[in-house]
């Protein structure tokens, strides 16, 4: 039996998403997390979300 890391790893590699570790300061963290809970995403949601569109707008990455 595998531990439970190894197969979420290996289910975000399946779904092409890499896992890494951010650090980030308390409060950072306290403002993402109320800004998700106000659009219905988790924080690592509103980090993907976040990033993609600093991407987008940068014209690092065309929209979807």
């Amino acid at each position: 039996m595998k531990p439970e890391k190894a197969q979420n790893s290996s289910e975000n590699t399946q779904k092409g998403k890499k896992s890494f570790v951010i650090r980030i300061d308390e409060s950072t963290y306290k403002l993402l997390e109320k800004w998700a809970n106000d659009e219905f995403r988790s924080v690592n949601g509103q980090i993907e979300y976040l990033l993609h569109q600093s991407l987008v707008n940068a014209g690092r990455k065309k929209k979807e």
